[in-house]
């Protein structure tokens, strides 16, 4: 599916998608979304080669503001825990306050997670959310408990907040990089759904920005909550496998519909009940499509497919077993085979070799269950990764006969362990286990992937720059 008429994409190949705009215009259009003092969102138009206008800017009345905070605000106060100023120190009785921007499928199951951490008695809850179609606003207000006051369609507003010490990003991936960044500067730690950014130049730019305003993130893989994942780290430091020289994962799926062809609301109607333009964002303008709006990993201009939905999290947490580290060399193919209503392929491998002298092969369709092995081969072992913990098995060429070793996880990896160790990490100002750093890194390799293949050339990445060559 190609862009309108007169529409050419913006960055270093008129060809390639947004993931190679340049970066110095991309953090432009950012500030300007920020800074501006009245436009809830700015509308991008195409307007010649590698120019966007802005049009309409819709006017959000201060006193209203005022008065929707002021309301959710004084519910917010009426819970059991004293409430700390963004950006103050927390304590072990202080209650955090979290404001979920975008309420979708995945944003009102972080809501649920919320909820059963508050009845934990974790000291948590959902102060406020946001979200651009009506319908799943006010679903997600009524799931968190809140007055209609705490349901807001401008971002900005729990930002603002100053009751409201964590910020929750669960929008389509475009989005991702502007509302964290805006959500650092004003002191706020930040709980975001991976990918953490849409390009790689953005997760630098958020990497710097936790260092910076000293702030906890927590990217949204869950995996990286087990503990097996550093139990095997441990391992291969010790030489238990020996030289690593080979990984291999893969996100197989098959379904009737075809991945991401989620149902489309047919009461969603742009000129009563929804904000396209709000939706759009930085992206590139569309008309209004129902099918970008439910099913938008299906198209390059808010997602990478394969590669930032399923392959972020099988990196993320392989990362922890090996070691962090930036890419060498990353190849990439496939295409599509069988789901032919999308830009991204169902089919996707990734080739990603490594400085430590290492490869991972990642594998996924889109149209057959069947995987491959997770495994981290060295020369003197192989860890194998099963359901609930992963074994240890020797190569007897080299070692002679051994015994396997078998390790079970003492701590899953779904969201509630996630957020919980997300908010844990807001208390102690310990580093999160999957912090920005490393989300950085993965981003890096997983950017270079699409690239790779929208390119169809192998890519490299200059460690000392900092940048993509090829």
């Amino acid at each position: 599916m190609g862009p309108p008429g007169g529409f050419v994409r913006q960055g270093r190949h008129d060809k390639m998608s947004r993931f190679v705009s340049a970066p110095d215009e991309r953090a432009e259009r950012v500030r300007r979304l920020w800074e501006s003092p009245c436009a809830a969102f700015w509308e991008f138009r195409p307007q010649g080669r590698e120019k966007r206008a802005m049009s309409e800017r819709r006017e959000v009345s201060r006193r209203m503001f005022l008065r929707a905070t002021a309301a959710a605000g004084a519910a917010a106060g009426l819970s059991a825990f004293p409430i700390p100023a963004a950006g103050s120190v927390l304590g072990a009785n202080d209650k955090i306050a979290a404001g979920v921007i975008g309420t979708g499928g995945r944003g009102h199951y972080l809501i649920e997670t919320v909820n059963k951490l508050k009845a934990a008695g974790k000291g948590v809850e959902t102060a406020a959310v946001c979200e651009v179609y009506q319908k799943r606003l006010q679903s997600a207000c009524e799931k968190a408990g809140l007055a209609k006051e705490a349901a807001v369609v401008d971002y900005r507003q729990i930002i603002d907040r100053k009751d409201i010490q964590a910020v929750v990003v669960a929008t389509p991936d475009h989005w991702h990089a502007t509302m964290t960044l805006a959500a650092l500067k004003a002191g706020k730690d930040v709980y975001c759904e991976k990918p953490m950014t849409y390009t790689i130049e953005e997760a630098r730019e958020v990497a710097d920005t936790v260092k910076a305003e000293s702030r906890i993130l927590q990217v949204g893989g869950n995996s990286n909550s087990e503990d097996g994942w550093s139990k095997a780290n441990e391992l291969i430091r010790k030489g238990m496998i020996g030289k690593v020289v080979l990984t291999t994962a893969h996100h197989c799926r098959n379904n009737r519909e075809g991945q991401w062809n989620y149902p489309i609301d047919p009461d969603a109607n742009p000129t009563k009940n929804l904000d396209w333009k709000a939706f759009l964002g930085p992206a590139p303008y569309r008309s209004w499509d129902p099918d970008r709006f439910f099913r938008w990993r299906k198209y390059w201009d808010y997602s990478g497919g394969i590669a930032t939905d399923l392959f972020y999290h099988q990196l993320g947490h392989l990362m922890v077993a090996l070691g962090a580290e930036f890419p060498k060399r990353v190849s990439a193919n496939g295409g599509i085979y069988v789901w032919h209503d999308r830009e991204v392929p169902d089919t996707f491998t990734m080739t990603i070799d490594y400085p430590s002298n290492h490869t991972v092969i990642l594998v996924a369709t889109m149209a057959n269950e069947t995987g491959v092995v997770e495994a981290i081969r060295g020369h003197e072992g192989t860890i194998t990764f099963e359901e609930g913990g992963f074994k240890v098995r020797f190569e007897p060429v080299i070692t002679g006969p051994k015994d396997e070793i078998a390790h079970k996880n003492a701590r899953g990896g779904d969201a509630y362990e996630h957020m919980e160790n997300f908010f844990a990490c807001m208390r102690s100002r310990e580093e999160s286990v999957f912090p920005a750093d490393l989300g950085y890194k993965v981003m890096v390799a997983i950017g270079m992937g699409v690239l790779a293949y929208r390119r169809v050339r192998t890519l490299l990445w200059d460690a000392r720059k900092q940048i993509v060559i090829g």
